[in-house]
């Protein structure tokens, strides 16, 4: 290729090395868990802390949507982080690259932890929480791309689902370590101090389980495929560019093939946990945190269990048969979505509980799926571009916009823009090419 990198050094004298099963699938799931942990700590704070302590506003309501936009704010700098993240790992390789990634997570996570609110220094305090939720989604986007790599260019044959699975347990783990958090200091702190200072202790603990990600991670060499085109200098100058130019299509049928995907999670996680949660008389279902996070951790759990189970049967018939299944039944669910949330706590269990177990089905052979088309030399930046572009059009706005319908229509509305979305992603699934998905 005429952009190809002849001059360039062999990664470090980790070459040699050989990856163990476990030690891969460890350092692949240990940082995806940090990184969820992470995000998920926000999502949980935008609906339970953001609105009072960041935007105060006479309408409760009016607060809350400037939270979500914040939130929204990760998905935007997610394929930035794509961007960077890729060019790098496609250049200097999958593990230094994953190292940057997860330090700028993290360290966006702890200040965010610090940071004063509106009563203290005013205007800045919410334009201080978007530049650090910014940083969150730069992190994010380079971490999710190699943490897959990772795990499937270490994969024996035939398995290639299966390890590709497991940085997407870091997922479910990530929430439960996030809404466990929150739901122990509910219960054991007053309102007050949890607003004052109680909500803080997540995003700072986060530090020592970046610790833990980054020893486990420098213990790991690069990956076979990886020092494979180096050895071929078969490294290109511009990732993105030949992904633009040679794999465009690739890159919009897997970004709206993940759609899907994204607008099931946040509706089921941070919008349904906001409406659960909002008053009565203001339209929402009345239910208190305590007992709504508990609601989600069932869910979460039946998310955890059914990734696995996805990764197996992907590899036993094809990731497109799955996914294809799956995506039919999100579309089906939507139509029945509104009804379960409002038939008290059974059906707001029930609604929890399917609804993330389809999350799982589709969640599992995703990261592989979006990795498939692209080759060892851009698929850092392939794959990462992809998965996170997905998440702009189906995540960055999702709670925002279901807050939307059913504040102004209802729920059963929410329902249907989540049926829309699994039709969009059925469609592209069937676009693709068989080697595509």
């Amino acid at each position: 290729m005429t952009d190809a990198i002849s001059a360039s050094p062999t990664p470090a004298s980790n070459s040699t090395q050989v990856n163990s099963p476990a030690r891969v699938l460890i350092a692949s799931l240990v940082g995806t868990t940090i990184e969820f942990f992470d995000f998920y700590v926000y999502a949980t704070a935008a609906v339970l802390v953001f609105p009072h302590l960041f935007f105060p506003a006479s309408d409760s309501n009016a607060a809350t949507l400037q939270s979500l936009v914040t939130f929204s704010i990760a998905f935007f700098a997610r394929p930035i982080g794509a961007v960077i993240f890729g060019h790098f790992g496609d250049r200097i390789g999958r593990k230094a690259t994953l190292v940057a990634a997860l330090m700028t997570m993290g360290l966006s996570t702890v200040l965010i932890g610090m940071l004063p609110g509106y009563d203290a220094i005013g205007i800045a305090a919410p334009l201080l929480l978007a530049l650090c939720r910014f940083g969150q989604g730069l992190g994010l986007g380079g971490e999710w791309g190699g943490a897959v790599l990772l795990a499937t260019e270490n994969a024996p044959p035939g398995k290639r689902s299966w390890y590709a699975m497991f940085p997407q347990l870091g997922a479910p783990i990530g929430f439960i370590l996030s809404s466990g958090f929150f739901l122990i200091l509910t219960e054991t702190m007053s309102n007050e101090d949890f607003l004052d200072y109680g909500w803080r202790i997540p995003f700072i603990a986060s530090l020592a389980l970046v610790a833990v990600g980054l020893y486990v991670r420098l213990k790991i060499a690069e990956t076979p495929e990886f020092r494979k085109a180096v050895e071929k200098h078969e490294r290109v100058a511009v990732p993105i560019e030949v992904v633009f130019r040679n794999h465009l299509r690739s890159l919009i049928l897997g970004t709206f093939i993940a759609v899907a995907t994204f607008v099931l999670f946040y509706l089921m996680t941070v919008f349904t946990l906001s409406w659960g949660t909002t008053p009565l008389e203001k339209g929402g279902l009345g239910y208190t945190r305590e007992q709504f996070l508990v609601v989600q951790l069932v869910g979460v759990v039946f998310f955890g269990l059914t990734i696995p189970l996805s990764g197996w049967l992907s590899d036993l018939y094809s990731r497109r048969i799955i996914l294809t299944l799956t995506t039919i039944a999100i579309t089906i669910f939507g139509f029945f979505y509104a009804t379960l949330l409002t038939s008290g706590l059974t059906g707001a269990f029930l609604c929890s509980i399917i609804g993330l177990a389809l999350m799982g089905f589709t969640y599992g052979p995703i990261g592989a799926a979006l990795a498939a088309p692209f080759p060892t030399t851009v698929r850092y930046t392939g794959a990462s571009m992809t998965f996170n572009l997905g998440g702009i059009f189906g995540a960055s706005l999702a709670p925002y916009i279901a807050t939307w319908l059913a504040t102004h229509y209802s729920l059963d509305y929410v329902g249907y823009y989540l049926a829309a979305s699994a039709v969009i992603s059925l469609v592209c699934i069937q676009l693709s090419g068989r080697e595509e998905v």
